[in-house]
């Protein structure tokens, strides 16, 4: 539709040349026809200037509403980015928060598990006393068997420990952790790698594996916060062997897999046992290089390891610091499926402080033991990068706490102190002591048959060890029992 100001327009340009017209036929004297000719001539020319007029005026107009156009697409493009990381955002939100349940669910499945064990053994000892109360049972009547050093009592504090009683008269036979020590030591002398060989075979097939704890205390209160697992053989003559003396052979024959399989099997026994009377209690495992490279006994290690998710938090397992730095493609995978299940790692066996804090804690590595000697070398602080006195605070800012270990003498703790040191071990608190026999597994005394089924729910893939029990075989059922013994059978 025509607009009014377009006709106004070629209304005002038609009077305009026909006035231009009448003038110079009136004043001009010119003919009526060459006045027509010369006021449409002038109209032409106003048409033309009015037609390019307004298509420069349209062409002006045009090119703002491509700039209006052009910033309103920058506005909708930056209004799509903006909603863009709102939704990731929100997605990284989601996935966060089902990992956390997924982590809720595991925690939640182990502690069932758990829970189904103490109900079978609970089961099991309220039949055997109905049993008993019945009079279909004689009482089991408890076997004295004598322990070959003071055993570790996982209940009471370490503090609140009684000390060990004196050994009887009769038959003698030493003590002390030194004189153990120095005999086992001449019996191993002369021991070839064959003798040793078998001696391990054996050992393993006849669950000679025993387990040593030797506490780690806080500084300067001297509170047992974690106890670090130390592995023994016993031979055909019940003589100690010290890891160190068959851990290269157990390496090169390719059964240090099946020996860190029971050791770990054993570490969660007692690390249950410990978090019965104090949660905050943990457990140092050791792990050999080769376990971790070799598939089949990382396998076994793995899903025994998912099935006890639920000590995670309590569990540490502990490398050499060689093995840090010798990582392959392989062993790196495996250590990062470990810290994915929320497993902690400590090195030991350092031997310089040139240590890279950011790159370990990335690696899921928590604690760092270090020789006491090796910290109060002078000879440290021109060799290595940091001050050891500014060690611990360095290792803190990346999350890892150092243990000073092998102290030995009143004087390293207190040098230790200046250091800032918070965790030690050594000789000086207490030294590695045994298990009690009955009490290695974490069965609490139950029978063997409770023993087995307690032992086959920690997971697939790890060895069933056999717990020694002090007590007979419980007796047979009989035929009529009351409601409550029924029901816990059932159970």
């Amino acid at each position: 539709m025509i607009r009014i100001s377009t006709i106004f327009i070629a209304i005002c340009m038609v009077l305009v040349a026909a006035s231009l017209g009448l003038v110079l036929y009136a004043v001009a004297g010119i003919s009526g026809t060459e006045s027509a000719i010369v006021a449409l001539t002038a109209l032409t020319f106003l048409i033309l200037y009015n037609a390019v007029s307004m298509r420069l005026r349209d062409r002006s107009d045009v090119g703002g509403q491509i700039a209006d156009l052009s910033r309103g697409t920058a506005d909708l493009a930056r209004q799509v980015a903006e909603f863009g990381r709102r939704l990731a955002a929100i997605e990284g939100r989601i996935a966060s928060s089902n990992s956390a349940n997924s982590d809720r669910v595991q925690s939640v499945i182990g502690e069932i598990n758990e829970l189904g064990g103490l109900v079978r053994q609970l089961a099991a000892t309220v039949s055997t006393h109905e049993d008993l109360l019945a009079g279909h049972a004689p009482a089991p009547a408890p076997t004295e068997k004598p322990e070959p050093e003071v055993p570790v009592d996982l209940i009471a504090p370490f503090e609140e420990r009684p000390a060990a009683p004196p050994p009887l008269p009769a038959p003698p036979r030493p003590t002390a952790p030194a004189a153990k020590t120095a005999s086992a030591a001449q019996t191993v002398i002369g021991r070839n790698q064959t003798q040793m060989l078998a001696t391990l075979r054996n050992a393993i097939d006849d669950n000679r594996i025993d387990i040593f704890l030797q506490p780690m205390v806080t500084l300067p209160q001297r509170k047992v916060r974690f106890y670090e697992a130390v592995t023994r053989v016993r031979d055909e003559r019940d003589q100690l062997i010290a890891a160190e003396e068959f851990i290269s052979i157990a390496e090169a024959s390719g059964l240090i897999g099946r020996i860190d399989n029971m050791v770990l099997l054993r570490c969660v026994q007692v690390l249950r046992r410990l978090m019965v009377r104090n949660k905050d209690v943990g457990v140092f495992c050791n792990i050999a290089a080769s376990t971790l490279g070799n598939s089949t006994s990382f396998a076994q290690c793995l899903d025994f390891l998912e099935a006890n998710r639920a000590l995670a938090p309590s569990l540490v397992l502990e490398f050499k610091q060689s093995t840090f730095r010798s990582l392959g493609p392989a062993e790196t995978e495996n250590l990062a499926a470990l810290a994915q299940r929320g497993f902690r790692f400590s090195i030991d066996h350092v031997t310089d402080l040139r240590i890279e804090p950011r790159e370990l804690a990335d690696r899921g590595v928590r604690f760092i033991k270090v020789p006491a000697s090796l910290l109060l070398d002078p000879k440290q602080a021109s060799s290595s990068d940091i001050h050891p006195s500014d060690l611990s605070d360095l290792l803190g800012r990346f999350g890892i706490d150092l243990i000073a270990e092998r102290i030995e003498g009143e004087r390293a703790v207190v040098d230790l102190l200046d250091y800032d040191v918070r965790f030690g071990q050594g000789f000086l608190f207490a030294p590695p002591r045994p298990l009690r026999p009955e009490g290695a597994s974490a069965t609490g005394g139950a029978a063997p048959q409770q023993a087995q089924d307690i032992q086959g729910s920690n997971g697939p893939g790890i060895p069933s060890q056999g717990a020694t029990t002090s007590g007979t075989t419980p007796a047979t059922p009989s035929s009529r029992l009351t409601g409550n013994a029924a029901l816990a059978r059932r159970i």
